[in-house]
C-alpha cells in the first residue's frame, strides 16, 4: 500500500515538475547549452570536436538520516519529499560496515539517494538556478570551492523547504540535503566554467 502510495506520488510530483518548468520563460537550458555554451566553450578553451566539450553528466541528491535512522516516520517525511523534489523513485543507502562509535550497524539504513540524467536533470537545474536559490534564506552565493579538482560540484542546502515542491502545510520535519552535479569537465577549471555558464550564483 506504501509503495503504491510513493509511486502515485512520484507521477504527480513529475507533472508538478513539468508545470513549473513550463512557467519559467527563458530558453530551455539544454537548448541553451547546445546553442550557446558549447560554443562558447568551444571558443575559450579551443575544443575542435563538440565532444571535447564538458556537459552535465548526472544530478545526486542525498540525505543522510544521523541519529533518526531508526524513526520510520523521518525517514518516510525525506521519501515524500525527494520524491516531490525529483518526480522519481527514492533509493535507500544501507552501511556497508559496523561502526560502534555511532552505533551503525552492517546494512542498517543510513540515508536515501536519488539520481537524476538527462531531461528531469537539466530541469531540475533550471529550478535550482532561477528559483531555489533565490528563495533560500540569507543565500549570498555559492563559493567556487564547492567545485572540485575534477569539475564537479557539491552543494549543501540545510532546509529543502525551499524548492518549490514543497508546500509550507506538507512540511513536518525540516532536514537538509547535499546536491552533487557531475560533469564530464577534465578539470576544476572547465567545471567552474560551465557552471558559469549555466548562470550558477557564485560568489564575487
Amino acid at each position: 500500500m506504501v509503495r503504491l502510495k510513493n509511486i502515485a506520488l512520484a507521477r504527480s510530483a513529475r507533472k508538478l515538475s513539468c508545470n513549473q518548468s513550463n512557467k519559467i520563460n527563458i530558453m530551455r537550458l539544454k537548448e541553451k547549452y547546445q546553442k550557446e555554451i558549447i560554443p562558447q566553450l568551444q571558443e575559450k578553451f579551443g575544443y575542435k570536436n563538440e565532444r571535447n566539450v564538458p556537459h552535465l553528466d548526472k544530478v545526486v541528491l542525498n540525505v543522510g538520516f544521523g541519529r533518526f535512522s531508526k524513526e520510520k516516520e523521518y525517514l518516510a517525511n525525506v521519501e515524500r519529499g525527494l520524491i516531490k523534489i525529483s518526480g522519481q523513485k527514492v533509493v535507500f543507502t544501507k552501511a556497508k560496515k559496523s561502526i560502534s562509535a555511532f552505533k551503525i550497524r552492517e546494512g542498517m539504513t543510513i540515508g536515501a539517494m536519488v539520481t537524476m540524467r538527462d531531461h528531469r536533470m537539466y530541469d531540475f537545474i533550471e529550478k535550482l538556478v532561477n528559483i531555489t536559490f533565490p528563495r533560500v534564506r540569507d543565500f549570498r552565493g555559492i563559493s567556487d570551492k564547492a567545485v572540485d579538482e575534477k569539475g564537479n560540484i557539491t552543494i549543501g542546502i540545510k532546509d529543502y523547504s525551499c524548492f518549490p515542491e514543497i508546500k509550507a502545510e506538507d512540511v513536518d520535519t525540516i532536514y537538509g540535503l547535499e546536491i552533487c552535479i557531475a560533469t564530464s569537465a577534465k578539470n576544476r577549471e572547465e567545471g567552474l566554467e560551465l557552471f558559469h555558464r549555466f548562470g550558477f550564483p557564485f560568489k564575487k
